[in-house]
């Protein structure tokens, strides 16, 4: 499975990546609400850039206007049941049955004119054919609404980075 999401911006790459990395998890609606279901130690007060470099995310790589992070674990599950991984090597090699690991990307891609585009991009990656299965069913129920919430953190990060650059 594999979410993308893109927004451009009259705004330079470094403008962009600075607004993302500033975006709330309570300047969101819906998302909010979904991440603190999953997720309820997080507050609305919380970045997404924090959200992602902490338990249950793993942050496994990032540079200057792009990051990666990742998540092990039986998503679909209520008992939230995530692993604990500490860097890249650990996420690469996790392979526990009924679990899947999902890789997050978030990056910025200059243009010609002096805007700059924001993309997000998440995979998922069943370890074996269970976790195959209960994530096409996940998928059944979240996949509709995905296109609805995926972006909204994006919409707001180039919002802020145009009135910012105004």
């Amino acid at each position: 499975m594999r979410t993308h999401h893109r927004r451009s911006a009259a705004a330079g790459p470094a403008a962009l990546w600075n607004a993302a990395r500033e975006v709330r998890l309570g300047d969101t609606r819906t998302l909010a609400r979904l991440v603190r279901w999953r997720i309820p130690e997080v507050s609305d007060g919380q970045t997404f850039s924090e959200l992602f470099s902490h338990y249950p995310f793993t942050l496994l790589e990032e540079g200057d206007t792009w990051s990666v992070s990742g998540l092990c674990g039986q998503i679909w599950t209520p008992a939230r049941d995530y692993a604990r991984i500490s860097d890249a090597e650990q996420f690469r090699a996790w392979d526990q049955r009924g679990t899947v690991r999902v890789l997050f990307a978030h990056w910025i891609e200059p243009g010609d004119d002096g805007r700059a585009t924001l993309v997000s991009e998440a995979r998922v990656d069943p370890v074996d054919p269970t976790a195959r299965l209960r994530l096409r069913a996940l998928w059944t129920v979240v996949g509709p609404f995905e296109r609805l919430v995926g972006a909204e953190p994006l919409t707001v990060a180039v919002q802020r980075a145009e009135a910012a650059g105004a």
